[in-house]
């Protein structure tokens, strides 16, 4: 069963195979086994990203984890997977617009088991190998950048990194507005955060530290439902390469539906069931008892 429509999937491989580069073979007999196929690969690589499911579970005969571990190294390393990120945020930009106005910023923090070279002790998760991965979303969810750093880092320490990674994309998706405004949580409620944002021509919208966000700020919580769709798929997104960098799982993420989800209204409270007890003496028993009513 293919992962996606060959309506999708066949224009997806082509973009790819135009921006893979000549492979430049140093072994003297060329080599001892053939080589998988580049569009062998890139499927199961699909399969991951859609189904969110490990290597080991899309691994058969035909191709082995390993190979699509290091296939997928080799490509972050050429730089073919960022070229095809840039890729998809100008097609997305080009079908359906992209709400650069009001930009969201947020960290996540995930698990990192096997560590790596960015990981470091989690402070939710009694100091064991984590990673964070700090995001930036338009106003509608859709990723424009990520950071990957250590667990114990703090949000507001890398606000300003997040926001340069829009640099990157700018060039594919254009320039942003005048004075965008950054939606933020209480964790960025500091001065630093402030000049950060100033220095670089954005407004900040950031919650109060110690009072509880009101219900009317949804403005936020597409960057939050980002962060649960890419933990989601755990193998893949969230798992930078030993360079730091991220194989994205933008092929994954679709346009939001705001429509559907209950934002602006309060979830109704749990059905609760309560007892009382009284203190009773029975007429036949001179010790007290208790009852429930």
């Amino acid at each position: 069963m293919p992962a996606l429509p060959s309506s999708i999937l066949e224009p997806l491989w082509v973009q790819f195979a135009a921006l893979l580069p000549t492979r430049q073979v140093h072994h003297p007999l060329g080599c001892h086994r053939p080589r998988i196929p580049d569009r062998l690969v890139f499927d199961k690589l699909i399969q991951v990203l859609v189904f969110g499911c490990g290597y080991r579970r899309i691994a058969d005969r035909t191709c082995s984890a390993s190979t699509l571990r290091r296939r997928r190294d080799e490509w972050i390393t050429a730089g073919v997977v960022e070229q095809l990120r840039l890729l998809v945020l100008a097609a997305y930009q080009r079908l359906f617009g992209l709400d650069l106005e009001q930009l969201a910023v947020d960290g996540c923090i995930t698990k990192a088991p096997c560590g790596g070279q960015v990981a470091g002790p989690s402070p939710v998760d009694r100091r064991k190998q984590g990673l964070k991965r700090s995001l930036v979303t338009d106003a509608d969810g859709i990723p424009l950048g990520a950071v990957p750093a250590a667990a114990n880092r703090r949000d507001d320490g890398l606000l300003g990194a997040t926001r340069d990674t829009l640099a990157a994309a700018s060039a594919m998706i254009g320039r942003l507005p005048v004075q965008p405004v950054v939606h933020l949580d209480a964790g960025y409620d500091y001065q630093t955060c402030r000049r950060v944002l100033a220095e670089r021509g954005m407004a900040g919208q950031i919650a109060t530290r110690g009072l509880p966000a009101p219900i009317q700020a949804i403005r936020r919580w597409p960057v939050e439902r980002t962060h649960a769709w890419a933990t989601s798929t755990a193998s893949c997104a969230g798992a930078p390469n030993g360079a730091g960098s991220w194989w994205s799982s933008g092929w994954r993420w679709q346009p939001p539906r705001l429509d559907q989800l209950p934002l602006g209204r309060p979830p109704s409270p749990p059905a609760v069931t309560t007892c009382r007890f009284v203190r009773t003496r029975p007429a036949d028993d001179p010790e007290p008892g208790l009852s429930q009513v």
